[in-house]
């Protein structure tokens, strides 16, 4: 079972990958501005308890952490530092991140950070060349104990192979979903397949999106197909101890 665990909503658009968020579609439907960054409710959810005094999340959970904002966006900084406090008091939780502003983790981590959290898990996105050649190397450097590169959704043919190594956990690609999304070429998934077998990263194909490209030709997807589209194609590549694993 997974949680989600939305401190704060909203966000400010940053870079390309941005452009069709699906936060902000979600939130156009209910007439919501989705640049306005509010402190949730639910803020408070991982230290929830049940009447017996248990916690309502219970041990051993992931828990999806602001998966409705970037948890290092600017208008959070008055939040962050309780948010962290409950990781770090529900170490007996796993908490997973994505982020396009890894530029400000030496300015959000908490004192206490040293090579980080063992239960947190921060992934950092790169939608193209561009903002991977920006974000890769101070992610890289960055003292996080589980890194993941989330290229997603994937916007040109990219080269990953100068950042790929053994401090990845695992390369996650998919497309984009929605109206008005831009194509993902199957090539471009390919050809990052390739580079994470080379430097021996686990790869992850995700979600074809709504626009996909193979063998020349062009397919609308519907939405509640384009995870299975992807799971059809026969591999998924990891690795353990070393020994490549290709699995459906």
């Amino acid at each position: 079972m997974a949680v989600n665990w939305n401190p704060w909503h909203g966000c400010h658009k940053l870079s390309p990958g941005c452009m069709n968020c699906y936060v902000y579609r979600m939130d156009a439907k209910r007439e919501k501005d989705s640049s306005k960054v509010t402190k949730n409710k639910d803020f408070s959810l991982p230290l929830k308890r049940k009447r017996d005094g248990s916690y309502k999340i219970p041990s051993g959970e992931m828990i999806y952490t602001c998966f409705t904002s970037d948890f290092f966006v600017e208008d959070a900084d008055p939040w962050r530092e309780e948010a962290w406090k409950m990781m770090r008091e529900r170490s007996d939780c796993r908490f997973l991140m994505i982020t396009k502003r890894i530029d400000r983790f030496w300015s959000c981590i908490p004192q206490d950070w040293g090579q980080g959290y063992p239960n947190v898990h921060i992934c950092c996105t790169a939608e193209n060349q561009d903002r991977a050649d920006y974000r890769l190397p101070l992610y890289k450097e960055a003292p996080i104990r589980y890194k993941s590169i989330i290229c997603e959704p994937l916007l040109e043919r990219m080269d990953l192979s100068t950042y790929l190594g053994d401090w990845v956990l695992e390369v996650i690609a998919g497309g984009e979903s929605g109206n008005e999304a831009r194509v993902c070429d199957y090539d471009w998934i390919l050809d990052l397949r390739e580079q994470c077998i080379t430097k021996g990263v686990s790869f992850h194909f995700k979600q074809t999106g709504a626009r996909f490209k193979k063998d020349g030709k062009y397919y609308r997807i519907k939405r509640q197909f384009q995870h299975k589209q992807a799971m059809k194609i026969p591999w998924r590549v990891s690795f353990w101890n070393g020994q490549t694993v290709l699995s459906l």
